[in-house]
């Protein structure tokens, strides 16, 4: 049977390309801002773009950060897209500062260097450690950037790097949980593959 992704609804948008992408990976979709919902699933998403602060506020109001933290917890797949890879980190700079959900290291903070801000478009991947999410996504592949702010991660969860007026942080892994600084539904067939291979990664715990 496929398993069940839960896609966090917290009114951040992009919902519906994520789903998408999942679909086409022949998973089970559940959109929902039901905590229940999301506990019920066999791995996570967390999409978004938009301001950290007003996200992680929504998370918090409506269960949402304690459903994915508690399916980290029992080492189902969750996965942070864009703003929701940005949620996975312990703190962001953004506005007035805000906590995030502490379930990887690292502290988010703003683009930095002479470079346009928010970084839109196209950039290529350098990989530097294997990752299972990452299972036949070729180095130097493109993928889509949106963003204003970049982690600052642990150096041994650094899965990729990209470059942007110097390097930033492209995607992560640290445990059962991954996040991608790019938008994997909108980067062609690489992006696609990481959908697939997070999928993989959730079906062990499909009863």
């Amino acid at each position: 049977m496929s398993p069940r992704i839960g896609v966090c609804d917290y009114g951040v948008g992009n919902l519906r390309s994520v789903e998408r992408a999942l679909l086409h990976a022949g998973a089970m979709v559940t959109i929902s801002a039901d905590a229940a919902d999301i506990a019920d699933c066999d791995g996570a998403v967390l999409p978004g773009v938009g301001a950290f602060t007003g996200a992680v506020k929504t998370l918090r109001e409506n269960g949402l950060a304690g459903a994915v933290t508690g399916l980290a917890a029992a080492g189902k797949p969750v996965l942070g897209v864009c703003l929701g890879f940005q949620l996975l980190f312990e703190h962001s700079d953004e506005g007035d500062g805000a906590s995030g959900l502490g379930l990887l290291p690292g502290a988010v903070t703003r683009l930095r260097g002479d470079v346009k801000v928010p970084h839109m478009g196209w950039n290529r991947l350098r990989l530097v450690a294997p990752a299972p999410l990452l299972d036949a996504v070729e180095d130097g592949a493109y993928m889509y950037f949106v963003h204003s702010y970049t982690a600052a991660a642990e150096a041994s969860d650094v899965v990729a790097v990209s470059d942007y007026g110097g390097e930033i942080v492209a995607m992560v892994a640290h445990g059962s949980v991954a996040g991608t600084q790019f938008h994997p539904e909108k980067s062609g067939a690489a992006g696609l593959r990481i959908y697939a291979n997070f999928v993989a990664s959730c079906a062990p715990n499909r009863n």
